[in-house]
């Protein structure tokens, strides 16, 4: 007996129903939510076979272990969200940027990890940001690049694609019950 995975669109939720026979694998139930919204067929995680080795660019977080990660971006998004854009706090900054070079462990450069310990001592951005050659470009002093902006639009960009994942449905649906 299969279990059919849908995702609707409208409710941002993926649910799973049960078939208990294949006759039923082309049909596409109504949400359990209500009458006229959207459903789509997925291909079930447990349903793909083999090891793919999804292109991880230069991602400092891949491989990491998904329930930290989570942990990490809600953590994250926190602190970003009470962040002084214009005029930033830089002890708030270093300790937000310490906690992103924690998670990297040996991935981090020795110039992102001296601006990071001078952020939270309380120097000025803009000082550091002259020294360092900019946070969005440039190499420090060793070389190597700084790459601060890439490692924030990095988690930018995971907190974002966090949010936009659907909620899984935990309830198994009885097919048949939902098909018009």
């Amino acid at each position: 007996m299969p279990i059919y995975e849908f995702y609707s669109p409208d409710t941002n939720k993926l649910y799973q129903f049960l078939a208990r026979t294949l006759a039923y694998r082309d049909k596409t139930p109504r949400c359990p939510e209500g009458q006229g919204l959207r459903m789509e067929r997925r291909v079930s995680r447990f349903a793909i076979i083999g090891k793919a080795k999804e292109d991880t660019g230069d991602d400092p977080f891949a491989g990491m272990d998904e329930s930290k990660m989570e942990s990490f971006m809600a953590d994250m998004e926190r602190e970003m969200g009470s962040m002084d854009d214009s005029n930033p706090d830089p002890r708030q900054l270093g300790r937000l940027m310490r906690k992103m070079t924690d998670l990297m462990g040996d991935k981090t450069p020795e110039t992102l990890k001296e601006l990071v310990g001078r952020l939270e001592a309380g120097e000025d951005p803009e000082k550091l940001e002259d020294q360092f050659g900019g946070f969005d470009e440039g190499e420090g002093a060793d070389g190597n690049p700084v790459a601060a902006q890439d490692l924030w639009d990095t988690v930018k960009k995971r907190i974002k694609s966090m949010r936009d994942q659907p909620v899984r449905d935990p309830k198994l649906y009885e097919l048949t019950e939902y098909l018009d």
